[in-house]
């Protein structure tokens, strides 16, 4: 469908053929990777990817790699670690050891210590027990509401669409429909969303 191709190519890991990729009025279609987390645009690919053999709290280092300022690295390890307490509890424990959810927020928590503007987000849910995609939509609801701007490919389109200002059905690599949340009542959404086709 094309999905995770628009976040790869908006983070320079996938070719753009054609257009331009805007942000704050910036053409950054062809910025390299540090160029554009410098800007405030962070990626969280699929699949929960940390460095698996690292403690918790050293993968969140990495996180702030681009940063020199220790004073601001400890301010975002400290903000990270009050959104996700449960990191806290477990910042000595090797990466491995944490449950799915646990790995999903350790993946989150490595793209907030750059302090975002623009938070990428590549099925996020992909894995996780409907509880535990329940508790993370919360997560992702309550950054926006702190006013992190977010871009979010997702399968579970109905927790996606309840959460998102905007909408963008993609069909074929192409935009098939947008809107806002009543788009939900779209035959085509529901469609889509069954698993049918037009």
């Amino acid at each position: 469908m094309g999905k995770s191709t628009v976040i790869k190519s908006v983070f320079n890991i996938a070719d753009v053929k054609k257009g331009k990729i805007i942000f704050k009025n910036k053409d950054i279609t062809k910025l390299k990777t540090h160029e554009l987390l410098n800007l405030g645009i962070s990626y969280v690919n699929q699949g929960r990817i940390n460095f698996s053999s690292l403690t918790v709290e050293e993968n969140l280092e990495i996180g702030a790699e681009l940063i020199k300022d220790k004073e601001i690295i400890k301010r975002n390890l400290n903000s990270v670690y009050k959104r996700f307490p449960v990191l806290r509890e477990k910042k000595k424990d090797l990466a491995f050891t944490l449950s799915g959810g646990q790995q999903q927020m350790l993946a989150l928590g490595m793209a907030l210590m750059q302090s975002p503007f623009l938070l990428m987000l590549d099925e996020p849910s992909l894995g996780l027990s409907p509880k535990l995609q329940k508790e993370l939509f919360k997560m992702i609801l309550k950054l926006k509401e702190d006013g992190i701007s977010i871009l979010i490919v997702e399968q579970n389109a109905k927790k996606a669409i309840q959460i998102a200002d905007k909408t963008y059905l993609l069909e074929d690599g192409k935009i098939a429909l947008k809107g806002g949340k009543d788009i939900l009542k779209h035959s085509k959404i529901k469609s889509v969303y069954l698993g049918g086709r037009y």
